[in-house]
This record gives C-alpha cells, structure tokens and sequence, in this order.
C-alpha cells in the first residue's frame, strides 16, 4: 500500500462513498479510504472484494471502545429514535481521520454526504455542525455536493477542480446511478443504513448493555450482536443459531462467563453473562439449561431431560432439564428508552 495520499476518505461501501472517491481520483489524485469498524457497523472482510471492484485503496481503522464510550457517555448532539448518535458518530470519523493525515501525507478529507439525504445528519445546519465540532473547517470537502458547501484550501488552490465536483441534492439517487453506470460498476450498493443502531431489533440488544455498564465493554457489545439474545434481571443469555455463532461465543467467552452445551444432540451453544455484580443462582443456570436446549430440535423431539454441560467459574457439572422457553429469560426490548434518554438529558431525539 503506497503510504503518501492527496486525501483520506470515509468509506462505509455505499454508493456514495465510493462516487466520492472516485470524482477525486478522476482528478489525477491519490484516495485511501477508511473503513471504520465498530460492533454495530463496518464489514473489513469486504474490503478485498471492494478494492478489485471499485478500484479504491481501503484500510480497516477499528474505533469500538471510544465509539462505545461516547454513547455511554451523553452524546452531544444526541441520539436518534433509537440508540443512534449519528451526528456524534460522523464527527468522530472525521475527527479520527484528521489524526491520521499526516501519517499519510494527506491534505484533505473527503466524506460522501449529501445535503438533504438524511433527515438526522445530512440536513445544511447538521453538516456545519459536523465541520465545527470536527475542526475540519478548511480541509473537509464533501464532493457530492460540494458546489453548495464551503470553498475549501483545496479547491481554492487548484488542486481540486471544484467546477468538476457533481451539486447533488436530496434524497433521490437517479444521479448516483447514473454515474454508477457510467463508472460501469459491476455492482451498485443497495441503499441501506449499514448501521445496527438505527434498526429497532438490533437496538433492543443494546439497550440493556447502555443501561447496565459503567464503562465501555467492546466484548459485550460484540457478544450483543451474536445469535438470539434472552433477559433475565442484569443476566444476558445468547444463544447460538449457527455454527458460526457457536464459533464466535467461544471466542467471546470471558472467565466469570457460563457456557451452555447441550449433551447427545446437535444444538447450540450458549453463553450467559451478568452484570452489575448479580450472582447467578441454581434457578437462573437451570433456565439458561432449559432455553439452550430447546433449540436443539432433535432434544425437543426426544421429549425427555436433556443433559447440558454448563461449564462457569467454578468448574463443570451436567444438569439434566427439559426443553423449554418459558423461563425467566426473555427478549430485550426499548421499554424505557424515552424515560431512560430524558434521564441522560439527551440534546435531542428526532
């Protein structure tokens, strides 16, 4: 990877942070792009098939503990409906890539917003908001849409030609398609968020880590992402639905963890975690038994006890127990999240 780049780009593989870099290298300028990796967004084992298709040099730049942190923390322009700080979130991407231009010998910053794109973080006041708090007031350039942003040094200098930069608007993308097309991409991005925080299933998953940890904690928040997530009291079970799921938990699997594995058929593997000092009690390991092994078809169908290994901090046993779902566990879900932001004194919830 050549060390020395005109800019550093935020590449999130969408549409419109591949066009941004493309319409600066058009210009006869070198691009590396950034993927920034969290629990709830980047995807770093693309970045190989997006280099050959898109003809971008990209490198995974992994923020989890300060992403975390700040939404610990009380964002200060707020999180959206849901869990989502999306304005914090852009101002930490730019503000980590400032860091890094001198690393590369990079004299701007190009991002692909575009003005009215998205209610939350792309509307006029929102982008002049993003450029203040990021101290990127001379060296961020938006190519999108760049003819109705701030003139920045570079354009100013010639070395970008700001007269050749697109003025896209809104919320339409017949113009992004069509230079897609034009480019003769051989696949185009679908339009989605790309970011868990922003989908209600995924949220209420992390909302329960949000309201019990007192630091940030990027294993758990991993671990949130991982199979079927069940509550009981501060207690997370995580169950398994695949064989890469039951990968992941073992990797994931921490000292005062348990481990849930059911014996003499396939089934999943389980992992359950407590939080805020809570004791685990005989009742709560036989549940997170029982909902273990009743996903395990082949044991449901025995319609007999079934034995699980629970393998936890003071050693191995077997318990015997029979498949069941109506335990103390249950799904995470948003009740509170309102009450549980106007407590935080979040700026705002749009």
């Amino acid at each position: 990877m050549n060390k020395q780049y005109d800019a550093l780009a935020l590449f999130s593989g969408g549409l419109d942070s591949i066009l941004a870099c493309k319409v600066i290298q058009d210009q006869g300028l070198k691009v590396l792009g950034l993927h920034f990796v969290t629990p709830f967004f980047g995807n770093p084992e693309k970045i190989e098939h997006w280099q050959e298709v898109y003809g971008v040099e990209i490198m995974p730049v992994d923020i989890s503990e300060k992403y975390i942190q700040m939404m610990m923390d009380v964002p200060e322009h707020g999180m959206g409906k849901l869990v989502n700080p999306c304005v914090d979130c852009k101002i930490m991407m730019i503000s980590h890539a400032k860091t890094l231009m001198e690393e590369y010998g990079a004299k701007f910053i190009i991002s692909g917003e575009v003005t009215g794109q998205r209610p939350m973080s792309q509307r006029p006041p929102t982008l002049n908001a993003i450029r203040n708090s990021s101290e990127t007031g001379d060296i961020l350039l938006r190519p999108l849409c760049a003819q109705s942003q701030p003139e920045t040094a570079v354009e100013k200098s010639g070395l970008v030609d700001r007269e050749k930069l697109p003025n896209i608007f809104g919320r339409g993308r017949k113009v992004q398609l069509q230079m897609a097309k034009d480019y003769g991409f051989s696949e185009i991005p679908t339009p989605a968020g790309g970011c868990k925080l922003t989908e209600q299933e995924n949220a209420a998953r992390y909302f329960p880590l949000l309201q019990r940890l007192t630091e940030a904690d990027v294993n758990s928040f991993q671990l949130a992402t991982t199979g079927r997530q069940f509550w009981a009291g501060n207690k997370m079970l995580v169950v398994g639905r695949n064989r890469n799921d039951n990968e992941r938990i073992e990797d994931l699997y921490e000292g005062e963890d348990y481990l849930f594995e059911v014996r003499g058929f396939p089934g999943p593997l389980s992992i359950g975690r407590a939080f805020c000092d809570e004791d685990w009690t005989q009742q709560n390991v036989l549940d997170a038994a029982a909902m273990t092994a009743s996903f395990s078809p082949k044991a449901v169908k025995s319609g007999e006890e079934i034995h699980v290994a629970v393998i936890g901090p003071e050693g191995e046993m077997i318990v015997k127990v029979m498949p069941e779902r109506e335990t103390s566990f249950v799904r995470p879900t948003l009740d509170g999240l309102k009450e549980w932001k106007k407590e935080r004194g979040e700026a705002k919830d749009s």
